[in-house]
């Protein structure tokens, strides 16, 4: 058996040294650190005491490359209809309307005025995306969910997860949250977290709690960026402490208002841990992305609907 061979060296195996010229032996990478190549599973599994360390870290660095690095927009992305990027989501406030035909993230500027438009000229009340008639009651919302969940649409399984846990029923929330994160919707990752922080049909977690709000973050979940950068400062170390500024400024950069007030209060007081320019920087960014998001039709829309639902005619989120 040859000696450990340097792991930077890709062409030939980590462990024995055969290269990719001998005999055509075909190398294949370590799919984890994406380090070192082995010439078979025999090899890759007598190297393996060696490798874990730098494997481990190697891991890890990747896993920041992707957690830190800044999405294009949240995870609601642009309303169908203004093309106006949606307003950032929270646990507790609603801020679109979610069609139960076709499952669009409309708005509440957009969804007001259509409202309006359907008022004033006495017009059938239809989707304002598919146009299909507006559900009568919410048994026939819910079968028109169920319809598309039941063709593995992530949405609508996620808000039965969502209905599950309204009515008490965290075991059926946790299986249609898991199935809907499993099929790529990252606001299901959130609400996985959340079971796993508080074992909710589920034993508390911690790492579980991370590795979900982390997804969630990726997938632009601003609130689940938020929560990880607050975790990071519960920690009470100095890389944490940088790690909680990185998250700060990433949900700053999508308009998060809270966060800006957290960079606010780290640059007064800690300003090794952010600079001048970087609290400017985010300034700028965080007043733009909140301009963006509004327009005078969204704030009457958004008022209208607050009044609608104080007075008790529309249900709570």
């Amino acid at each position: 058996m040859a000696t450990e061979l340097a792991e930077s060296d890709m062409s030939s195996c980590a462990c024995c040294g055969v290269t990719s010229d001998d005999d055509g032996i075909n190398l294949k990478l370590c799919t984890a650190c994406k380090l070192v190549r082995y010439c078979g599973v025999k090899c890759q599994k007598e190297h393996r005491r060696h490798h874990k360390k730098e494997c481990k870290k190697r891991m890890a660095e990747l896993r920041d490359e992707i957690l830190f690095r800044q999405p294009e927009s949240n995870h609601l992305g642009d309303c169908p209809i203004c093309f106006l990027p949606h307003k950032i989501w929270t646990i507790d406030k609603k801020i679109s309307s979610l069609s139960s035909c076709c499952l669009k993230e409309i708005c509440k500027g957009c969804a007001y005025a259509d409202q309006k438009r359907m008022s004033e000229g006495k017009l059938e009340i239809t989707c304002l995306f598919c146009r299909q008639p507006y559900p009568k009651s919410f048994e026939e919302a819910n079968l028109q969910r169920m319809k598309r969940a039941k063709a593995n649409d992530p949405i609508a399984i996620r808000e039965g997860g969502s209905l599950h846990f309204k009515e008490g029923n965290n075991s059926g929330a946790f299986d249609c949250w898991t199935k809907a994160a499993k099929l790529g919707d990252v606001q299901s990752h959130y609400s996985l977290s959340e079971l796993y922080k508080n074992g909710h049909g589920v034993e508390k977690n911690k790492k579980k709690y991370i590795y979900h709000l982390e997804e969630a973050a990726i997938g632009g979940v601003v609130q689940a960026r938020y929560d990880l950068a607050s975790v990071e400062v519960l920690e009470k170390t100095e890389e944490s402490a940088k790690r909680a500024v990185k998250h700060f400024i990433i949900a700053a950069n999508h308009g998060h208002d809270q966060s800006i007030l957290e960079l606010r209060v780290l640059y007064e007081h800690f300003d090794h841990l952010v600079t001048k320019e970087e609290f400017a920087a985010a300034l700028r960014a965080h007043q733009a992305a909140v301009d963006a998001m509004n327009s005078p039709l969204r704030e009457e829309g958004e008022r209208m609907f607050d009044e609608w639902k104080a007075a008790g005619l529309i249900p709570d989120p």
